[in-house]
């Protein structure tokens, strides 16, 4: 089946619980579908346009990290639309192969930035004073160089606007000591599979973000895994030190709304077409290389 465009998903009878710049979330009683739609965002707006197959390429992403890197447990119950139950299934349209059901958790409110080159937010705070999230790091690096060893520079969940980098001191006293410590060193060793993995199949993983939850007490991880929103992917063969590399991400999308007369407030100006391809295509090469399939 076609995987059809999908900017709002409204699935009559099925609470739903929120909306978000991607993702809508429904309520099914003990659990929850999470459904990625084709939304793109930048500078904290929502765009009008869909990038067709982005939610696709979202959650199939996810679900293949998620089943590989699971060592560390997580909230998936199901991506597979033939195991959904019956009130699901006259939305099929909508939902088959850009859903799941997961686990109900209490999210932490902690997000857990992984970094292991030198980019974005974390190139300013090193320009500035050669430390990122109070971590020091040696004089003379470049943009885009590959650290020492991977950092973990968590942030605070921020409902609105950008996220900020907090100290690890601070994360402890946001979660607890124990809690801290486990996020942390799952954090890193996801990253570090993962980035492994990619590497090997032409993709440069610069940094990501996880998010976990408590069912019971118990930490999972949630949300998504090392998609292309979530992480900042390079190809391996065009990366160089010194240089922001192309990215498989939305950075494109930021590159060309920079060129524009905008002030990066709502309304959010409309993407051509030719930009609107690219990013499409951006995201499914992203998934093919990484998993080696087409999108199902």
């Amino acid at each position: 089946m076609k995987i059809m465009d999908l900017l709002e998903c409204s699935l009559p009878g099925i609470p739903k619980l929120r909306s978000g710049k991607v993702r809508e979330v429904f309520d099914l009683g003990d659990t929850l579908l999470i459904v990625a739609t084709d939304r793109i965002s930048a500078f904290d707006c929502i765009l009008p346009n869909a990038i067709p197959q982005k939610g696709a390429v979202l959650s199939q992403i996810s679900s293949f990290w998620f089943q590989k890197l699971n060592f560390v447990p997580n909230h998936v119950i199901t991506a597979e639309f033939s195991a959904f139950p019956e009130k699901l299934k006259p939305f099929e349209e909508q939902l088959a192969g850009r859903s799941m059901i997961v686990k109900k958790a209490t999210p932490l409110p902690v997000e857990c930035v992984v970094r292991g080159y030198l980019a974005g937010s974390g190139w300013k705070d090193y320009q500035r004073d050669s430390r990122i999230s109070g971590h020091s790091l040696p004089a003379g690096l470049q943009l885009a160089d590959r650290l020492p060893e991977p950092l973990f520079t968590p942030s605070p969940k921020a409902e609105e606007g950008h996220d900020e980098s907090i100290t690890w001191q601070e994360c402890r006293h946001l979660v607890s000591d124990e809690v801290a410590e486990r996020i942390r060193d799952w954090s890193i060793e996801l990253y570090e599979h993962g980035r492994a993995w990619a590497a090997q199949r032409g993709i440069i993983i610069a940094d990501t973000k996880f998010e976990f939850g408590l069912i019971d007490g118990d930490l999972i991880l949630i949300d998504e895994c090392l998609t292309p929103d979530s992480s900042r992917f390079w190809p391996v063969n065009q990366y160089e030190a010194g240089k922001n590399p192309p990215s498989f991400d939305k950075q494109f999308v930021r590159d060309y709304l920079e060129t524009l007369n905008w002030d990066k407030t709502p309304p959010a100006p409309s993407l051509p077409p030719e930009i609107v391809s690219k990013t499409a295509e951006k995201y499914r090469q992203a998934y093919e290389l990484l998993t080696g399939r087409g999108l199902s």
